[in-house]
C-alpha cells in the first residue's frame, strides 16, 4: 500500500511502514516521543521526513484513536 504519507513496499525495510520517500518506520515517530523527545529533536535525527509528513502522520493517529470530535 502506498499513499502520500506512507508507504509499505516489501522491497523497503522488509515491507515496514516508512514515511513516503524515505527509509525511516514511522514507529521511530511514536518511539522518539514516547521517550520524551521533541518533534523537532526527531525532525533533526531524521532531516528526510519533513515536518509536515510528521504532523499529519499524528493527526491521523489522533483521529484513528479517539475519532473525529468536531462532528459532534
Amino acid at each position: 500500500m502506498t499513499d502520500k504519507l506512507i508507504d509499505r513496499n516489501p522491497d523497503i525495510l522488509g515491507g515496514t511502514p516508512v514515511f513516503s520517500g524515505t527509509r525511516v518506520p514511522v514507529r521511530i515517530l511514536m518511539e522518539h516521543l514516547e521517550a520524551g523527545d521533541r518533534l523537532d529533536e526527531f525532525l533533526d535525527d531524521y532531516p528526510t521526513v519533513t515536518r509536515e509528513q510528521a504532523v499529519e502522520l499524528l493527526a491521523r493517529a489522533t483521529t484513528a484513536l479517539v475519532g473525529d470530535e468536531s462532528v459532534a
